[in-house]
């Protein structure tokens, strides 16, 4: 990264992306997203040495939805190890986050554990260690930011009266025996740890070890080791993204993981971590703005892996 001053980075992209607010569109399949303000922006940048800078909404909570796949799939990894991968694999899907056909022309295996079908299969495996998956993700992303966090009951409720795909997609696995509990218990806890809130600053310092090889700066131990950490990045990097991961890995040239509440974390091995949130978001279900700022973001560091 080169030697510039962030908070001027940070100055300088939030002009730049002002073009891009009005081109996307809150989630409206879960109703209680469509109503976070469009023009919300937010901007933070932790450094593995200590620094922190923010910019915008970066203090306001919000639904992080799919980004706490990470979390899940970290702690999944972590206690059970390369057994979670007899139910999910390690590739790019090439299709939208919640596709029912390819899931069972592969016979109900999931292509990776960030798509839903992954992450559902994921919480079918903590559910084999924990009565209450979502309240283990929940704390295990409290840990890493070093702060309380908590799930929004109205997100919780509001995503499981409309999970009708993934309880068709937790259903088919069942069937194929891919996931072993009731699926209608992994559809709860997983809407329930997709509610999961947080801001800006807490996610860039809960992603701190996936750039500082898996320790921990904020809880001040090794989380993940590091051959796991290089992993996750490059899970981040090939599947994070859903099916425009080809395009982010272009423009933007870091791992990364988005969610439909509008946030984006990307790490920058070795250095920092950013994340941002704006909540309009492109056909593919990531935020047009936040995509707009990480590319302007890196392309001003140069601090791209590619």
């Amino acid at each position: 990264m080169k030697a510039l001053s962030i908070p001027d980075v940070l100055a300088e992209v939030a002009v730049l992306v002002r073009p891009h607010f009005g081109k996307g569109r809150p989630a409206d399949y879960i109703p209680q997203l469509a109503t976070v303000p469009g023009d919300k922006f937010g901007m933070a940048v932790r450094m593995v040495d200590g620094g922190e800078h923010v910019i915008g909404d970066a203090d306001e909570a919000f639904s992080v939805q799919s980004i706490t796949k990470v979390f899940a799939l970290g702690l999944a990894l972590n206690r059970l190890g390369d057994e979670t991968w007899t139910r999910v694999g390690k590739e790019p899907s090439g299709t939208p986050f919640n596709h029912l056909s390819l899931l069972e022309a592969e016979q109900g295996v999931p292509r990776n554990p960030f798509i839903n079908a992954g992450a559902l299969a994921v919480t079918d495996v903590l559910m084999d260690v924990t009565r209450d998956p979502a309240a283990l993700v929940r704390d295990f992303g409290g840990f890493l930011c070093g702060e309380r966090l908590e799930i929004d009951p109205a997100v919780a409720t509001s995503e499981l009266a409309h999970a009708w795909q993934n309880r068709a997609i937790a259903s088919l696995m069942r069937g194929k025996g891919t996931i072993t509990h009731d699926p209608e218990a992994v559809v709860a806890a997983y809407c329930s740890q997709c509610a999961l809130s947080m801001s800006c600053r807490q996610l860039a310092r809960a992603f701190l070890p996936l750039a500082a090889g898996g320790f921990s700066p904020i809880a001040h131990e090794t989380v993940f080791p590091e051959r796991l950490t290089r992993r996750l990045n490059a899970l981040l990097l090939t599947c994070g993204i859903y099916d425009s991961v080809g395009s982010f890995a272009y423009r933007v040239g870091l791992p990364a993981k988005s969610g439909v509440g509008g946030g984006i974390v990307a790490v920058i091995p070795g250095k920092a971590t950013v994340a941002v949130w704006s909540p309009e978001l492109d056909r593919f279900g990531t935020s047009v703005v936040g995509t707009a700022a990480l590319e302007a973001f890196s392309q001003i560091t140069n601090c791209s892996v590619l």
